[in-house]
């Protein structure tokens, strides 16, 4: 030790050097033998006795971040081979030299401490940690407090990404702000050898690093990949955290022989914690400019999502083309009750939109994959609502627009203009044993037939139901008793000879549900299990009305399956009460988990008697028959974690065939491993639903074809990592691929590559082929060309997860606090 240690530790130290004097005492202390007072009877040195394993808890005092209104009060810490100096006024330390205050560490050859302007001033080997964020180099000059200095030949590391780089020069501004000057950043692991290269990386001749904002901006510079420069970055921001930040977003790049060359540019808008924008112009080659964005916004009453696209004169359509999608939900609460305000207003510019744009406002996924008819039918709606107590009343207006094909013409459906509806809630009646619903509503029905006239159909419908059960629960089953009113009155804007200019009419229906359950140990395969027995009998009966007059407003045949056959009515919606007189029974039985109670396996099955014949349709829908209807038959087991499968078949003992059936598996051993299958089939013409019938085999999957095991952390292994991933759906009656999506993806250590091919069937006759491909820079951007593989294959691939896919909190400052 330096004859000057005693001197700076025998004076009243400054607050931020106190700790110096414990400091040189643990120094001292371990460079001076023992004396013989501090030896154990045994004669012993203490330091050698065993000591108690410590024991670490949690505690307050370990935060995040440093209270700003503290940091001046904090100590310093000072630890060296050798120190010198002179009370009040400096330090010197060399030799393993470290200084930490708060959450600043700096290490080095030298240190010179300055106390009159906190400056510190390191040479050789130097080290900082910053809130986890790490930077090493030659020479230093800085003043701690205020976080301002110089750093030479430096390389930085950030914690929450861990990405890293090299640069001549780092200047900190603040604690919040510095600038690096001719550098690099990659978030690509480093190896110890010599000539190690990251396969991506930024080279700029500047980089500004907003803490605040947990945002990078590099000047002047380019994006290189495997040492080619693949992108100019006159200036590009990338993210230092998972924090929203304002800034160009990744482009998207493609070739259509529609559009010609296309070129799309996000730019996202942070306005503030509760709003923000996203402004997408896209170049055309053949067709011209378009603008595209995206406002949200959310407030403590409201919140909603403004999406619109403008194209002036396309030269494809020789048009103005625009289109718009805006909801948006209020809710107050006010003295008089609570008030309700929402609505959905979607419009396009014309009937070829869903052909010409890869995705309607609104709608973050893209038509491929969808119906013809659900992206050609688009609904504006809007509601009003009022709650209060027992009563709440409603004013719902829906407006359709239809994108007409003349090849494939849709009827209109009809407008709701508008509806108003009342509700009675009566649940503190269930603290009696009985279940009451009552419910009315009148709405005015409009619509225009597929060539514009004005529809036959058009007219008011006022609608009242009741509804009164009484449950009575036992030990082993159940019994309910329920019985319910339907009165509907319409009025017809056109009348004939064959309808009148009004229809009212009043249905009842009883029903009587009931059931038994019964529980049992067992063994199983050499497991334990509980066993139900759940027998269940549900009889309804409805009288016949004739209603072949009346239109179909929001009427439709309800799907056959083990939800619908045990109610009261074949039809959704107001417009049809089928005359049903018939008496379901089934019977099911599970294998729960005795420890949590877990469904691991159900086998059911359900089937009808009719005791007359239905009378009651919708004009193309077959009719229910006296007798026994289709038997429904269903199964759904999980055999482990790995392996699950679901089965239902409907099969018609009269003509002792399958009217339908579905059944599929999946098997999922663990991440980014899954595989499923599904096949379905519907016979023509079943008694359910008359179609042309269909026959088709579904298999998704998504599986590593090479490379060694992932880390803890979801990284790719050295050498990365192929995958294959897709979905293919086939049809046996058509005898072709209706969907087909097939993907390849590498995943390296900092890198993803994904190439897909993408073959959607938008119409019976028509297909969309595409190739898409893109470039992910993991913590750092992506890059398409075509629209994104990525969004493809979630909308598309059951249980696809997405490679790198991490989720939980940033890492802690003190997981790298050396």
């Amino acid at each position: 030790m330096s004859s000057h240690a005693p001197a700076l530790t025998s004076q009243p130290l400054p607050h931020r050097l106190r700790p110096l004097a414990a400091s040189l005492a643990l120094v001292w202390a371990a460079t001076t033998p023992w004396t013989a007072h501090a030896q154990g009877q045994t004669g012993h040195s203490l330091w050698h006795s065993a000591l108690p394993a410590p024991q670490l808890k949690p505690s307050a005092q370990l935060q995040e971040a440093v209270d700003p209104t503290l940091r001046g009060q904090l100590p310093s810490y000072i630890r060296a081979e050798q120190i010198t100096g002179q009370a009040d006024i400096n330090a010197v330390l060399e030799g393993g030299a470290e200084l930490r205050r708060a959450d600043t560490v700096i290490r080095a050859d030298r240190v010179e401490y300055t106390l009159a302007d906190d400056t510190v001033n390191a040479q050789g080997n130097v080290h900082i940690n910053h809130g986890g964020n790490v930077y090493q180099g030659t020479a230093l000059k800085m003043q701690i407090d205020a976080f301002q200095g110089d750093f030479n030949n430096a390389t930085y590391q950030f914690l929450a990404t861990q990405g890293h780089g090299d640069a001549d020069r780092v200047q900190f501004i603040d604690r919040d702000h510095t600038v690096v000057y001719r550098a690099t950043y990659t978030t690509c692991l480093r190896d110890d050898s010599a000539s190690w290269e990251p396969d991506w990386m930024i080279r700029a001749n500047r980089i500004e690093l907003d803490h605040v904002e947990d945002v990078g901006v590099a000047y002047g510079g380019a994006l290189e990949f495997k040492g080619v420069p693949i992108l100019p970055v006159p200036a590009i921001s990338f993210p230092l955290s998972d924090k929203r930040k304002s800034g160009l977003l990744p482009p998207t790049i493609g070739i259509d022989s529609k559009s010609g060359v296309e070129y799309s540019q996000p730019y996202y808008w942070n306005i503030a914690p509760n709003r923000d924008a996203t402004i997408t112009p896209t170049l055309m080659t053949k067709r011209g400019v378009s603008l595209g964005t995206e406002f949200r916004y959310l407030e403590p009453t409201y919140s909603g999502l403004l999406d619109t696209l403008y194209m002036p004169s396309d030269k494809l359509r020789d048009r103005d083309r625009w289109g718009y999608n805006w909801k948006h939900t209020t809710s107050l609460t006010t003295a008089i009750g609570n008030l309700g305000l929402s609505w959905n207003l979607k419009r396009v510019s014309d009937d070829n939109y869903w052909r010409d744009f890869s995705r309607m406002p609104g709608e973050g996924s893209s038509f491929a994959g969808t119906s013809s008819t659900d992206h050609r039918l688009l609904s504006s709606d809007g509601r009003l609502s009022w709650a209060s107590g027992r009563h709440s009343v409603s004013l719902y207006a829906q407006k359709w627009q239809v994108l007409q094909d003349l090849d494939a013409p849709i009827a209109p459906p009809f407008n709701r203009m508008p509806q108003l509806q009342w509700r009675y809630d009566t649940t503190d009646w269930a603290t009696q044993g009985w279940d009451v619903n009552l419910m009315a509503e009148t709405t005015r029905f409009e619509a225009d037939t597929w060539d514009g006239k004005k529809h036959a159909d058009n007219g008011q419908r006022s609608y009242a139901l009741t509804q009164v059960s009484r449950p009575f629960l036992l030990p082993g089953g159940f019994i309910t008793p329920k019985v319910q009113l339907h009165a509907s009155s319409y009025q017809f804007d056109d009348f004939s000879a064959s309808r009148p200019n009004s229809k009212s009419l009043v249905i009842p229906t009883v029903s009587l549900d009931s059931g038994l359950v019964f529980e049992r140990d067992t063994v199983t395969l050499g497991r334990k299990y509980v066993q139900t027995l759940e027998p269940r009998a549900f009889y309804t009966y409805t009288p016949y009305r004739d209603q072949n007059m009346l239109p179909l407003y929001d009427t439709a045949l309800t799907d056959f399956n083990f939800g619908s056959i045990y109610s009261e009515n074949s039809y959704s919606g107001h417009d049809r009460i089928a005359d049903n007189h018939m008496v379901t029974l089934g019977l099911t039985t599970r294998y729960l988990n005795p420890t949590d109670g877990a469904e691991v396996a159900r086998f059911g099955v359900a089937q009808r008697l009719r005791f007359a014949d239905q009378r009651v349709g919708l004009g193309y829908d077959t009719l229910g028959q006296k007798g026994w209807s289709d038997i429904l038959v269903g199964a759904g087991v999980n055999w482990n974690t790995k392996w699950s499968t679901d089965a239902l078949v409907q099969y018609n003992r009269d003509t002792q065939r399958t009217a339908r059936s579905a059944i599929s598996g999946r098997y999922t051993p663990g991440p980014y491993k899954t595989l499923s299958a599904a096949y379905r089939y519907q016979r023509e013409n079943s008694l359910q639903v008359a179609n042309q019938g269909s026959e088709q085999i579904d298999f998704g999957w998504q599986w590593p074809l090479s490379g060694g095991r992932k880390d803890t952390f979801g990284a790719a292994p050295s050498g990365g990592r192929w995958y294959s991933v897709g979905r293919l759906n086939y049809s046996m009656y058509d005898k072709k691929l209706v969907d087909a999506i097939v993907g390849f993806e590498y995943d390296s250590c900092c890198w993803i590559g994904r190439v897909v091919v993408e073959r959607m069937q938008n119409s019976r006759s028509d297909s969309n082929t595409r190739l898409l491909f893109q470039l992910e820079f993991v913590g750092f951007s992506r890059l398409s060309l075509g629209a994104d593989p990525l969004r493809s294959l979630q909308e598309n691939v059951p249980g696809y997860r997405p490679l790198r896919d991490r989720s939980g909190p940033v890492p802690s400052r003190f997981s790298n606090y050396d």
